[in-house]
């Protein structure tokens, strides 16, 4: 079959033709823009039957080259296109535009096209994968570290864990006991029912010396490496940052990179 008009395929898999060469080939008098515009009230829909594209156009005289807009359109929009037109050429592209449809319903350009299809699935299924793999890579170091942290029976005071952040146990119990995660029963800051039974803290008889010389024994409550973590969410929420943290932000900057 003879190429009439250039008839291309989207990445979707389906036959589209430029706008200005279809109104070329149908000699319209009235300008393209304008004559595109009056058939959009026929019903046409932007990224359904066509898409807009800037192209380089010559002027009438052929004298420079400007950016104009063209439109690419599905094949039933430029075969209802050409019956609009009422002329012999409209008729002859429309035609040919059946022509065309015919020979890409074909078994074997069927066949074609979903062994293509086919093949940019599993390459997209391979990207995926390796990106997955990729993102795991790079988070299991993370992951192994919190691991080893978790896992550790070590315990740390307040005081050590306040001073992470740059702030005295009193000012930590406060903001952990109004966000409701420690409550101060007879002198021990305990964790508030919700969060007991987590792991989030242990409690330690220590014996500690009164004003007058004289020994008293009382209990300690002392953080897990879990409950560090759960306080560090905590902080961090409100925007509170560790050392550590706020050493890296000078370092490398916010965007991570020195």
């Amino acid at each position: 079959m003879n190429e009439l008009l250039k008839v291309e395929v989207n990445k979707n898999q389906e036959q589209v033709i430029s706008g200005r060469q279809l109104h070329t080939f149908l000699k319209i008098e009235t300008p393209y823009t304008k004559w595109f515009e009056r058939m959009l009230q026929y019903g046409f829909t932007a990224g359904v039957d066509y898409t807009d594209k800037n192209v380089s156009v010559l002027s009438e005289k052929r004298e420079r080259e400007y950016t104009a807009i063209d439109h690419i359109m599905k094949l039933d929009m430029a075969k209802e296109l050409c019956m609009l037109a009422r002329n012999e050429k409209g008729k002859q592209a429309r035609q040919y535009f059946l022509e065309v449809e015919r020979e890409w319903n074909s078994p074997e350009k069927v066949m074609a096209r979903a062994l293509i299809l086919a093949n940019s699935k599993i390459e997209t299924l391979s990207l995926e994968t390796t990106m997955q793999k990729q993102v795991i890579a790079e988070f299991k170091p993370i992951k192994e570290y919190v691991d080893t942290i978790l896992a550790s029976e070590d315990t740390l005071t307040i005081t050590q864990i306040a001073a992470d952040y740059g702030m005295s146990a009193k000012c930590l119990n406060k903001i952990l006991n109004v966000q409701r995660i420690i409550r101060n029963v007879s002198g021990q800051w305990i964790l508030f029912k919700t969060h007991m039974n987590k792991g989030y803290t242990k409690s330690e008889t220590i014996e500690v010396t009164r004003k007058d010389g004289s020994k008293k024994v009382v209990m300690q409550t002392r953080w897990t490496q879990k409950g560090r973590l759960k306080i560090h969410e905590v902080l961090t929420s409100l925007g509170y940052s560790a050392n550590m943290d706020k050493e890296q932000t000078r370092v490398f900057g916010k965007g991570g990179a020195a």
